[in-house]
């Protein structure tokens, strides 16, 4: 019996591998839903209980029949989704502006293009932001009032401190991470190793929102002693998130899927089975991304991989770092150009109340990758 379950083991684990490399160039599912970016007006509608007709976008049709039927479920979130992966996409070009990947995206239903079929630092990021940015942003549109099956977390209340006490309206971090488990995860499909670390870094990415929550406090007092405050939890900035998720970016744990001898692993993946592919390093916590493959050669152009290259990237002749030509031009070299650029300058208040201004034109080098 020892034997046959050693050779269960075996063959799952083999099965787990193969799935996930195979799948590196290959068509999946994962993060179709993020095609809602596209939504952009109040009349995308989903039917609800009362078979209201339905009114869909393309974009709304990547989505699920369990996603449908949550945004029926909470009237007014598909618009908090779709602002949230709107930040989630403007925070990821902003980290990664001065990189040889720039978190490239398109119109198409598949915004990141073909890096999300990949195990790479790249894919865990993308995967984690935009699981932050819906929580993030169905978090917020709960203690707005803007989405009807939430509000405010009021559970905080009562005394916190000698001179202040629980009050106010605190953003909704509970629910936002428990709505975006449930939508975005969705998505994932099958059990084998690009599951298991998808799964993994969208949780980092909620986990990332909530630990980041911070306390604000308001005074009450005569003449503002602040002799009591009233004090609630707020959101981190996005650019926070965004700023720890590049941190966290940097420092990925590459893993290996570890069999731990049990006979059901070709029926049912555990999480926990991810262990550092280095057997020194200490297993990736909660909040830390992880992959399982080398990043592609983003220096040039392949269609197969997705990869753009860096012709034609604007950088920085002067810089040493990864913004520099020498870096971000892969030493191809570069080429320097001249153009004018016309600003607002020397502007004056006058009262009341208009702001007037001269244009000042200057002379700037820009440098492009060959």
């Amino acid at each position: 019996m020892r034997i046959l379950a050693l050779l269960l083991g075996m063959k799952a684990a083999c099965i787990l591998l193969v799935s996930s490399l195979s799948g590196t160039g290959a068509v999946n599912n994962s993060g179709r839903w993020w095609g809602i970016v596209n939504v952009a007006s109040s009349a995308n509608l989903l039917t609800n209980s009362k078979s209201v007709q339905l009114v869909l976008e393309p974009s709304l049709a990547q989505l699920s029949r369990r996603q449908r039927r949550l945004i029926r479920q909470n009237p007014g979130i598909l618009h908090a989704i779709a602002a949230g992966l709107q930040t989630a996409i403007k925070e990821c070009k902003w980290q990664f502006r001065n990189r040889r990947w720039n978190c490239p995206t398109t119109h198409s239903p598949a915004i990141f293009g073909k890096i999300v079929n990949r195990g790479c630092r790249e894919t865990a990021f993308v995967f984690a932001i935009t699981s932050a940015g819906v929580t993030h942003a169905v978090a917020r549109s709960c203690s707005e009032g803007a989405i009807e099956s939430c509000t405010c977390d009021y559970r905080r209340r009562g005394p916190g401190g000698p001179d202040w006490h629980w009050g106010g309206c605190s953003d909704n971090v509970d629910f936002g991470q428990m709505f975006s488990r449930e939508f975005v995860d969705s998505s994932e499909r099958g059990r084998d190793f690009r599951y298991l670390t998808n799964l993994h870094n969208n949780e980092a990415g909620r986990m990332t929102v909530s630990s980041e929550m911070r306390q604000e406090c308001k005074c009450h007092g005569m003449s503002g002693s602040c002799t009591m405050r009233t004090c609630w939890m707020r959101l981190p900035s996005f650019r926070a998130v965004g700023d720890f998720l590049k941190d966290r970016f940097d420092g990925a744990s590459r893993v290996v899927y570890a069999n731990k001898g049990s006979n059901r692993a070709s029926h049912r993946a555990d999480p926990s089975h991810l262990e550092p592919e280095n057997p020194s390093h200490k297993p990736p916590s909660s909040r830390d991304l992880v992959y399982f493959e080398k990043s592609p050669n983003f220096c040039t152009y392949h269609g197969k991989t997705g990869t753009h290259g860096t012709s034609g990237r604007t950088c920085n002749s002067s810089s040493p770092a990864l913004d520099g030509c020498e870096l971000l031009c892969c030493g191809r070299g570069f080429q320097t150009q001249t153009e004018k650029v016309t600003e607002r300058c020397h502007c004056t208040f006058h009262w009341c109340c208009h702001v007037s201004c001269l244009n000042c034109t200057s002379t700037q080098m820009l440098h492009q990758c060959l």
